[in-house]
């Protein structure tokens, strides 16, 4: 199923009580951070929060400034019911496609839940296979469901802190600062020292990278 609610301004609680008025009591919400990155792997999140306990403030994670989130993310984490995070490396993305790697994340992340979810609300158009229930895709859900919107958070600081750990494993790529996306001076780095084990083959850049160090090895 697929809602679409362009009107709504600012996410709030409504959806989740609108499947509890239907008798479905588990809500929770799905999103990830790190599918248009150059480097790093795709995190995605799954959070079912207290109503008695929802954290002020939430909100799409793009919308917040870092400390904003590292506040929330640590409000969420002391008060929701569940979260869960899965983390799909470049080798998954690899092999299932930046879509098909994302939407296996969705799905592994809501079955790995400790609260089993009556209804899950997920960000964007399409729902994936393999959830423990029903899927409801929220177009730009992180804006409107403040399930969407903490797991957002979740993942988007998962998935920097992870780029934090990145950028020790090869500094010259500068991972900490600009997160795996293709900035100028991360195109350069990767001309400059070609690509490392944290990049993702199958895009553009990064395959070409990859053709230009075969060439001067050969």
């Amino acid at each position: 199923m697929l809602f679409d609610s362009t009107l709504q301004t600012e996410p709030d609680y409504s959806h989740e009580l609108a499947l509890q008025a239907c008798g479905f009591r588990v809500i929770a919400g799905v999103d990830e951070a790190g599918r248009g990155p150059l480097a790093g792997p795709v995190v995605v999140s799954a959070v079912v929060l207290d109503a008695n306990a929802i954290p002020a403030g939430l909100n799409d994670s793009k919308k917040l400034t870092e400390d904003q989130r590292e506040v929330l993310f640590e409000q969420v984490m002391a008060t929701a019911l569940a979260v869960s995070v899965v983390i799909a490396p470049p080798s998954i993305i690899l092999s299932h496609n930046i879509r098909g790697a994302t939407l296996w994340g969705m799905a592994q992340a809501a079955n790995s839940l400790g609260i089993r979810p009556d209804r899950v609300l997920i960000d964007g158009r399409d729902v994936p296979l393999g959830l423990p229930c029903e899927g409801l895709a929220l177009i730009g859900g992180d804006g409107r469901s403040v399930s969407i919107a903490a797991a957002s958070i979740v993942a988007k600081v998962t998935r920097d802190r992870m780029c934090r750990v990145m950028d020790c494993d090869a500094p010259h790529f500068g991972f900490a600062g600009h997160k795996g996306y293709s900035t100028p001076a991360h195109m350069r780095a990767l001309v400059e020292h070609g690509p490392c084990r944290h990049h993702r083959e199958e895009f553009a850049p990064v395959r070409e990278a990859w053709a230009r160090v075969r060439i001067q090895v050969a």
